[in-house]
């Protein structure tokens, strides 16, 4: 291997572990375009198999590997979680992306867990900003009502904009990434993006080692953190148990 070659591989490694925080799956498609045959080492991508990126999450198969962000099963405990925090929740709208099909399994999965919670769980399909404020107004018209925010670019890029009218509706809503949270979201239960972008960080020297993408698996998280913001739940008139505090990763007073 030249040295010039070497570079260029270690470059666009070290682009894809950088971009940890950032990266969405149209980055990934975009390298994938460039090649075929240098690695590249993923994060945060939600579905890399329906995506097309790999093979299968355990033998990837070709010159792309990474770290999912989300598993679809997520869909359910997001609605545990809120359950748990505002127990008067009997209706359930998850604002997601309904043309992203790994939103839409969010969804079902979150229909799946609903029968036991005593939840109906509505799908509240957004493609734009303008639909966010009258799809939530319309849901709230009836009492009882909660939020799970899916992970679509739409919802991250109005994510003021959906915690504003969530306060303004009265509504409790559960939110993929602890950034809403702390911007004012009720709480957040995902992933530990710090974890994940070390694990990236650590497949990039694998493959500089010699190792080869095909046969370095997708791997899930292992780590989900929990954190609730105490000032939302009083705004929102909730009593947020002592046992679920004591098991958050963290509380915002």
């Amino acid at each position: 291997m030249t040295c010039h070659s070497f570079q260029s591989k270690r470059a666009l490694l070290l682009w894809a572990a950088a971009m940890a925080g950032l990266l969405l799956s149209s980055s990934v498609a975009s390298a994938q375009e460039a090649t075929r045959v240098m690695p590249v080492v993923f994060a945060q991508v939600s579905d890399p198999v329906g995506s097309g990126f790999v093979t299968s999450l355990a033998r990837p198969g070709g010159n792309i590997t990474g770290f999912q962000n989300f598993e679809t099963e997520i869909g359910g405990k997001w609605l545990e979680v809120l359950k748990q925090i505002a127990p008067a929740v009997r209706r359930v709208a998850v604002v997601h992306g309904p043309d992203i099909a790994v939103n839409v399994a969010f969804l079902h999965a979150a229909e799946a867990a609903s029968t036991p919670l005593g939840i109906t769980v509505t799908a509240a399909g957004v493609r734009s900003g303008d639909d966010i404020e009258s799809t939530l107004a319309a849901f709230a018209r009836e009492p009882n009502g909660g939020l799970i925010v899916a992970p679509s670019p739409i919802n991250l890029t109005n994510r003021e904009l959906i915690i504003a009218s969530a306060a303004q509706l009265g509504l409790p809503a559960i939110y993929p990434y602890s950034y809403f949270t702390k911007s004012g979201g009720l709480a957040s239960y995902g992933f530990d993006q710090i974890e994940q972008s070390r694990g990236a960080a650590s497949y990039v020297d694998r493959i500089l080692k010699g190792e080869k993408p095909a046969d370095l698996p997708v791997q899930a998280p292992t780590k989900y953190e929990l954190i609730i913001n105490l000032k939302t739940a009083r705004a929102l008139g909730l009593t947020v148990p002592q046992a679920l505090q004591a098991s958050a990763d963290e509380v915002i007073e």
